[in-house]
């Protein structure tokens, strides 16, 4: 593993990576999962792929790291991360394995959900209701509106 020192000058409290501003004070494995679609095991896998020491300060990421993970971001099967890792398996439309990042991951999201609702699915006939999808009771959650609260009898 790396580990870069650079001076105090060089130090940069927002650091650009794949459209998203990182914090520099953070550590590289924590500031590396602010961007959307990456969590605690794809920041690592892709420390380890990229040979970038994760309890560094990602301020002292340099720009020709900062290009390495973004390169490893946009292909990461490429660079040996098994495909377990990836948030988008067997892709509807493609059948591929994909690892979606950034606005790719909230518009595909958004798509697999309007998807549900064209096709009257449970699922999406729940998001249209705004109604929890995977079996909660909604007894005493996700009570909003008008209708919430006790109404008594007129006497």
């Amino acid at each position: 593993m790396e580990v870069h020192k650079l001076t105090q000058s060089e130090f940069k409290h927002r650091v650009r990576v794949s459209k998203t501003d990182i914090t520099g004070e953070f550590p590289l494995e924590s500031a590396l999962q602010d961007i959307p679609g990456i969590g605690k095991a794809m920041a690592k896998a892709i420390l380890r792929v990229a040979n970038l020491d994760g309890k560094q300060q990602a301020g002292y990421l340099s720009d020709e790291d900062a290009k390495k993970i973004e390169d490893i971001l946009a292909e990461p099967a490429k660079y040996g991360i098994p495909t377990w890792m990836f948030n988008r398996k067997k892709d509807v439309y493609t059948g591929l394995d994909k690892h979606l990042v950034e606005t790719d991951l909230s518009l595909t999201v958004q798509e697999d959900i309007s998807t549900m609702k064209k096709i009257r699915c449970y699922r999406g006939i729940r998001h249209e209701l705004k109604l929890p999808c995977r079996g909660q009771r909604t007894r005493g959650s996700f009570r909003r509106g008008s209708l919430v609260g006790v109404k008594r009898k007129k006497k």
